[in-house]
């Protein structure tokens, strides 16, 4: 009789150990991590004036290549010259410009610029580097010493570049990007190496640069929450584009907890028109029954979950989730490298899945999900009318402040690198599929929401 039961018991435990590892994923949350914040007033000049990265063009030269550009930024000298995606550093008495964060992480919107909005007017479709091989060329000849401090910028950009272009204008290949750079960096000393350490997929899986005013809000960085840590030591990751070692690298990080304590006090840009006060409360309560268990609350009684969402749960395009956690290698090398050393150590800790972000300023961050492939939240809560192929005018921009997002014409078919192709790998529109239920007048109500956020 004992061993009939014993063997009864046996069976159940196993009937429960077989549905405890075949039940659904859930989101789970993400912990937070120590930070170690510093002076926002010396970070934004930092970004502004500061040599995150030392080796560039030579300022003469990069004025030649690039000509005249409105600058946008308040600043004086040299800086006050050139765009705000770039600034003027001195290294050995030679004065180079090298590019900056604003790079992508501004953009000019309605004729202001926003900083800390990301930017979705670059195009990575067609990448070229004849414009830089002409000016190393020259530079060679006529200026050795000037050549001679910006060799490291032209050595990484003829190595990057030509593996980071994009098949769609407007998204940012940034994971990419910090592939190539890692590859090409002993982890440890993070001296160049011509060689690549590491295999490199063939394929650039695209992202949409999120806000800066939602890193305040976050536990991890990146869309797959991959980046847990020190935020300070990812915010200067683009460093390794130029960086001779860990003694450069040790000094710019210096100035990053700075940095990071101004994209912190960045605030949301406010909706700049009139909002239905009564359609807002509606919406509101519609978005705190469908939504905010995800994306959190705002207001009086704020809160955000920091959930990482399955995606067997979200079902939006999984490439860059997959890019993200698939490649142990890079995963290796960052988890190695100067970057997880310290007293505040950066770490990857591979997910399957994405943050549910925040949504404070989302009016202004259109296109949305994590490629950037639906241009208005109307087609974000409505599934059914995302556009397979679609286009905007990069030249003459214009908003829809009724769907809320870029106005877009659909084709039958892609017509070039400026339409959005949905059907390409790491392009695609699907998931997010939690608005489809609601009416249009639920839609709406909630979208005159999110106007205040």
């Amino acid at each position: 009789m004992k061993k009939y039961i014993a063997t009864i018991l046996i069976l159940l435990l196993g009937l429960v150990a077989v549905a405890y590892y075949n039940k659904d994923p859930q989101p789970t949350f993400i912990l937070p991590s120590k930070q170690n914040i510093g002076n926002a007033d010396s970070g934004y000049r930092y970004l502004i004036y500061g040599d995150i990265l030392r080796s560039g063009v030579p300022y003469n030269f990069f004025k030649m290549v690039s000509g005249k550009s409105k600058n946008r930024l308040n600043r004086k000298g040299k800086s006050a010259q050139i765009g705000y995606s770039y600034n003027v550093v001195t290294s050995n008495g030679v004065d180079m410009v090298v590019p900056t964060c604003l790079m992508c992480h501004a953009q000019v919107f309605e004729d202001s610029l926003i900083v800390g909005l990301g930017n979705t007017l670059l195009d990575f479709s067609h990448i070229s580097d004849e414009k830089y091989k002409g000016a190393e060329v020259l530079l060679k000849k006529m200026a050795p010493k000037k050549y001679k401090e910006s060799k490291a910028f032209f050595t990484s950009y003829k190595t990057v570049y030509p593996q980071i272009e994009t098949d769609v204008r407007g998204v940012n290949p940034a994971d990419k990007l910090a592939l190539v750079l890692g590859a090409h960096r002993n982890p440890e000393t993070l001296e160049w190496t011509d060689s690549a350490i590491m295999d490199m997929p063939s394929e650039t899986i695209p992202s949409d640069v999120p806000a800066w005013w939602l890193l305040k809000k976050k536990n991890a960085m990146f869309y797959a929450g991959i980046g847990r840590g020190d935020f300070a030591k990812y915010l200067m990751l683009s460093n390794i584009l130029t960086v001779k070692d860990t003694f450069e690298a040790r000094d710019v990080y210096n100035h990053f907890n700075d940095v990071q304590a101004y994209i912190r006090s960045i605030e949301a840009p406010k909706y700049p028109f009139e909002i239905d006060k009564r359609l807002s409360k509606r919406g509101e309560r519609l978005f705190n029954k469908n939504c905010s268990s995800c994306h959190g609350t705002y207001g009086k009684r704020e809160s955000y979950p920091n959930l990482l969402i399955p995606h067997s749960i979200i079902n939006t395009d999984a490439a860059l989730a997959e890019f993200s956690f698939s490649n142990v290698v890079a995963i290796d090398w960052f988890n190695k490298s100067w970057f997880a050393q310290g007293a505040f150590p950066a770490k990857m800790v591979p997910t399957e899945g994405y943050v549910a972000p925040p949504l404070d300023g989302v009016w202004i961050t259109a296109p949305y999900l994590h490629n950037g492939s639906v241009p208005t939240i109307e087609a974000v809560l409505n599934s059914s009318i995302r556009p397979k192929y679609w286009t905007r005018n990069y030249d003459s921009l214009k908003y829809n402040y009724s769907s809320v997002g870029w106005e877009y014409n659909a084709h039958a078919e892609p017509i070039d690198k400026v339409t959005y192709n949905t059907t390409l790998k790491g392009y695609g529109n699907q998931g997010h599929y939690f608005g489809d239920h609601l009416t249009d007048s639920e839609r709406f109500a909630i979208i005159e929401y999110l106007k205040t956020l």
